[in-house]
């Protein structure tokens, strides 16, 4: 059963990262091929800069959580360091219980943003969800500014916008990362919390990156020596 859990985890991570890597270089492609365009042909891809901020926002908020995941983000763990096992482990679950409660506030919040995009009801109550909002207006003919339509997404018309057409890519496509990403957000932290409660880990997240690297130098020199 270990062996399948980790084969899963592994294929998940690969799922992750690749994406990840896709966006980085999309990206760095489209912004690449718009300066060519623009200083040796006079031209402009007219929505390489809008594609290239949708990128980004999905590389940011799928990072964020893969972060969370990989226990890679940055932290400050001067004060869990000083103290004794029992309770850096009452504070790391006080920090992640924090950190849950924040997470889902921003999935309710992104799923409210996203779901009039996608002509589905948001969330009735302002802290938590009491409920659907069923005389909410649809936004779900609102277009991005520039980037086009494409023919694999034209299901979305009969779906969402009532057979009407799409000139411009519809808003609920590129805003989809905000309720996705906040929930693997939740996702990620409760698996957090399940490893401190277990005892596998202390900390929430808490990247020693520079120690890690300055560790590696002093290898290198004394291998040289």
């Amino acid at each position: 059963m270990s062996g399948a859990k980790s084969g899963q985890g592994g294929l998940v991570d690969h799922i992750e990262e690749t994406l990840i890597a896709l966006l980085l270089g999309l990206m760095t492609a489209i912004t690449f091929a718009n300066v060519i365009a623009r200083f040796v042909f006079n031209s402009n891809i007219l929505w390489a800069l809008e594609l290239t901020v949708f990128a980004f926002g999905w590389l940011v908020l799928l990072g964020a959580s893969y972060a969370v995941k990989k226990h890679a983000h940055l932290g400050v763990d001067a004060i869990l360091n000083m103290l004794a096992p029992a309770p850096r482990r009452i504070l790391a679950l006080v920090s992640v219980a924090c950190c849950l409660a924040f997470s889902l506030l921003m999935l309710k919040g992104a799923y409210d943003y996203w779901a009039v995009f996608a002509d589905l009801p948001p969330t009735s109550g302002r802290w938590f969800p009491t409920g659907f909002n069923l005389d909410a207006r649809s936004q779900s003919f609102y277009e991005v500014d520039d980037i086009p339509m494409i023919a694999p997404l034209r299901f979305l018309e009969e779906m969402i916008n009532y057979g009407e057409y799409y000139e411009k890519l519809p808003k609920v496509v590129p805003y989809f990362i905000l309720p996705l990403s906040m929930l693997l957000l939740v996702i990620r932290f409760i698996q957090v919390a399940m490893q401190i409660w277990r005892g596998e880990t202390d900390r929430l997240v808490a990247s020693h990156e520079v120690e890690d690297e300055i560790e590696e130098v002093r290898a290198q020199r004394g291998e040289h020596d």
